[in-house]
This record gives C-alpha cells, structure tokens and sequence, in this order.
C-alpha cells in the first residue's frame, strides 16, 4: 500500500530533533545610532576654531551655533535609538517628545546663526546686513535634515483595545528590567572576556522575548513579574561581584559558575516564555470554539 511521505523536511512533518541552542549572535541589536549620525558633531568643531579671532560678536554667533549643531546631534543620537525601540516592540506607545523633529530644527537654527555670522562679518565691509539667506539656509538645513533621518513615530503602535493602565504597569516594570540588563552588560565588560560577554548577549535576547510577550498580553505581567524584577535584580548583582572578582583573580572556577547561572537562568526564562505562549494559544482555542458553537446555533455548519 502507498505510504504518504512524511519527514522533517516535509511541509507538515515533525522534527524529533531538539531545537537548535541559540547562536551567538541571534537577535543581536545593531546600534541605531550609527556612523551617519555620530558625523553630525563633526560641523561644530571646524566653527568653533574659525569663530576664535572674530571679535566678540562674531565669536559669540559661532558658539551659539556649535552650541545648538551640538545639541541637534545628541537629540538626533536619542531619537534614533528611540526609535528603534519603537520599532522592535509590536505594542509601543509614540515617543513622548520627538527628539528627531526637534533635532532637524535646531540644525536649522544653527545653520542660520552660522549664515548670519558670516553676513555679519562681510557686512562690516559691505555696510549691511541681510536676512534672507540665513533663513534661506536655515529651511534648507531643518528640510535636508528631515529628510536624511525622518521625523519621529507620531501614533501608538498596537494599542487598540489595550487597557492603558495595564500598559503603563507592563511598561514601568519593563523599563526597570532594561535597566538591570543594561546594567549587566556595563558589569561584565569589567571582567574583559569576550565569550562571557557574547554568553550574556545571549541571555538578554532570551529576556527580551519574555519582555515583549508580556508586552502584548499585559495579562501575563502576575505571572512573569518576577522574572523581570527579582531574577533580573539578582543576575545582576551576581554579574557585578563575577565582574569584580574575576578581573582580579581570572578564576576559572568562578567563570564555569557564572556561565552555568545564565545557562539556568535562560533556560528558566525561555520555559516561562513558552508557558505564556501556550496559555495565549489555549485561549485562543477556547474563542475559536466558542464561536464554532454560537455559528452552528444559528443554523451556519462549518465543515
């Protein structure tokens, strides 16, 4: 008799493998704030040293507008990572200040001030001095800006139906996780071992996925809060005194413990993930069900 073939490389076939560990860059997070926006300091330092011997009101006109170039790059440095964040999480609210907005507009400030210098000093010659190029060039330095890096989120993402207040305890609470894992990734560059430092990547990522499915079932947030507050405060603490210990003594014993604690806490953290996706899916099950019930008593059958 013909057999249907089936397998792990079939469509509908089953692996009896066990799923593949992590690798060591999976889920690795590209710093938002890149190359191109780190070369917007770079306008501010040539203008600070040609404003030095202008006089005092020429000198001063320089710095204001180093001054604002400066600040425009650090807003614009904030909101791309903010942005970032808004984009990794299906539900997010909109950035609560736009830092990219305000950074385009105060490049268009700083391009003015440094268009009006320069006409002021020519203008010590030419006997006057006009405004109209420097806001010429101020649009056209706030435009170009905002086109080169977009304007910020400007609506929620995923909210529809959401209860804020449960939105707002999910989010406070996992603010406070982020800063613990921030604060393990500060500690364990102390220790000044790559592969330590790859193994804690590697941790986060496993956490940052319990963060966002509690982030879209804020239901789930009894349940997981204490993996995001009394499991995270104390990996890192122990990543703290590993740091400290092993850059004095480089103990081998203390570096196999530390590595089996992330080994524990990942996989802890992952099964708590997987118990909250199977909840949501069982829920899912029992509304699909009842539907099929409240259907067939209309007289609709579903084949």
């Amino acid at each position: 008799m013909a057999q249907r073939y089936g397998g792990k490389y079939s469509p509908d076939g089953n692996s009896d493998e066990a799923a593949k560990p992590r690798g060591t860059f999976d889920g690795a997070r590209v710093e938002p704030a890149g190359a191109r926006a780190n070369v917007m300091f770079v306008p501010a330092i040539p203008l600070v040293f040609m404003s030095i011997n202008d006089g005092a009101i020429g000198m001063s006109l320089g710095l204001v507008a180093a001054g604002l170039l400066t600040g425009a790059a650090l807003l614009l440095r904030e909101g791309l990572r903010a942005e970032a964040a808004f984009n990794a999480r299906k539900v997010a609210r909109r950035p609560a200040f736009p830092r990219k907005m305000a950074a385009s507009l105060l490049t268009g400030i700083g391009v003015g001030i440094a268009a009006f210098r320069n006409d002021y000093l020519d203008a010590e010659v030419a006997g006057q001095v006009s405004l109209i190029a420097p806001v010429l060039f101020g649009a056209a330095g706030t435009a170009l800006h905002a086109l080169a890096f977009g304007i910020d989120p400007m609506s929620n993402k995923g909210m529809e139906g959401v209860d804020t207040f449960q939105q707002d305890r999910v989010a406070r609470v996992v603010d406070e996780a982020e800063a613990y894992l921030d604060a393990m990734t500060e500690a364990v560059k102390r220790a000044k071992n790559r592969q330590v430092e790859a193994r804690v990547e590697r941790f986060q990522t496993t956490a940052r996925d319990l963060f966002r499915t509690v982030e879209e079932d804020p239901r789930d947030l009894s349940g997981a809060r204490k993996y995001l507050t009394v499991y995270l405060r104390g990996a890192r603490d122990a990543t703290v005194k590993f740091a400290d210990f092993y850059s004095r003594s480089r103990d081998e014993k203390a570096l196999a413990d530390y590595v089996a604690l992330l080994d524990d806490l990942e996989q802890n953290f992952a099964a708590r993930t997987q118990k909250m996706l199977l909840d949501d899916r069982s829920d899912l099950t029992v509304e699909i069900d009842v539907l099929r019930d409240r259907l067939q008593r209309e007289g609709v059958r579903l084949d």
